[in-house]
């Protein structure tokens, strides 16, 4: 995404200080100077080793003893993560396009291919934390997929920052983990402030889950 393509998404100082982030460092902006060293060389294997901690968690049923002392192990590491803490305007996991989700584990681990106000395509991966049950994806977490993915697609349309005002999801086949899925979000039109966006997920030609969303652009300042 190029500085005309980012146009008004470039929020004004009321916008970053009513809670949001630069839009157009939210975005897949893989031909701006866009800061990509916040957190380090080594970030990305941290996030990766932490989704894996939770992969574990997700799947694991220890024992009393591993339980204390795995308990032990994460009062430590907390203790020293705790040094590390940032507020959310400098934490990494908004500016680094170069990791997937952004190195943000709130989300499931996507790639974006492209971005445009045509549209956004991704690949995601489940993984077993996201296990919803019979090896299948979480609707919870598709929903998460979804929304991310359709408030890029939205602000890239609309220019502006977004929310969500309302997302709908049909889960159409079973969503599996361990599988680079396509993910595809779009804006259908814009009607003032509302912004009407799709998106569909597909395990190769299986379509898997699909979403409408509403999303509103913000006025300057509003949160």
């Amino acid at each position: 995404m190029n500085e005309q393509q980012a146009g008004d998404s470039l929020p004004s100082k009321e916008h970053h200080e009513g809670s949001f982030r630069p839009m157009s460092d939210l975005i897949n902006a893989h031909d701006r100077d866009v800061d990509i060293t916040r957190g380090g060389p080594h970030y990305g294997e941290f996030i990766e080793q932490v989704r894996g901690l939770m992969d574990r968690v997700r799947m694991s049923c220890p024992t009393d003893e591993q339980a204390v002392e795995t308990i032990g192990l994460l009062k430590q590491l907390n203790d020293k993560l705790d040094a590390a803490r940032v507020d959310e305007w400098s934490t990494p996991n908004w500016t680094r396009h170069d990791l997937p989700g952004r190195g943000n584990i709130t989300l499931p681990p996507f790639i974006i291919d492209s971005v445009s106000r045509d549209g956004v395509d991704a690949r995601i991966t489940f993984r077993a934390f996201h296990l919803g049950g019979n090896s299948a994806a979480h609707g919870g977490v598709i929903a998460i997929g979804f929304d991310d993915l359709l408030g890029m697609a939205a602000a890239v349309y609309a220019g502006g920052v977004t929310r969500t005002a309302s997302l709908t999801i049909d889960y159409r086949s079973v969503t599996p983990l361990h599988t680079e899925l396509q993910i595809r979000a779009w804006t259908e039109r814009q009607e003032g402030r509302k912004v009407y966006v799709r998106a569909t997920l597909h395990d190769g030609d299986r379509l898997c889950a699909e979403a409408n969303g509403l999303f509103i652009v913000l006025k300057p300042g509003q949160p």
